[in-house]
């Protein structure tokens, strides 16, 4: 159950955020969702994967700055979601950067107040 509330969470930010960035474009709500699924796997299958990249990269750097590397590496997997998804059109990798914060702090505002809701 928890992992279907998160899902909506994450797929009203994705469309949040596309109704106020003006750079970062998806079809419709229903769109959010297919979106929010392709993100969420891709972020699971290679976010951590990026993560340990830029760590290594930075000479352990990206660990000292791991939000800036978190923001980074969920613009990075947001741009290859929106080159295998037809419903996402991210005009600039620094529009990936502006969508990848607002989702972040939109999910986390949401989970926030669900959990101290429920």
């Amino acid at each position: 159950m928890q992992l279907l509330i998160s899902w909506a969470i994450l797929s009203f930010a994705v469309w949040i955020t596309a109704e106020l960035l003006s750079g970062f474009h998806v079809k419709d709500l229903g769109s959010a969702f297919v979106i929010a699924a392709i993100y969420g796997v891709l972020n699971v299958l290679l976010g951590w994967i990026f993560f340990t990249l830029f760590a290594v990269a930075t000479l352990g750097l990206a660990l000292l700055f791991a939000f800036v590397t978190r923001v980074i590496v969920n613009a990075i997997v947001l741009t290859i979601t929106d080159k295998i998804s037809d419903a996402l059109k991210i005009d600039s990798f620094g529009w990936a950067m502006g969508g990848a914060l607002m989702i972040s702090a939109l999910a986390t505002a949401g989970d926030l107040v669900l959990s101290m809701l429920f």
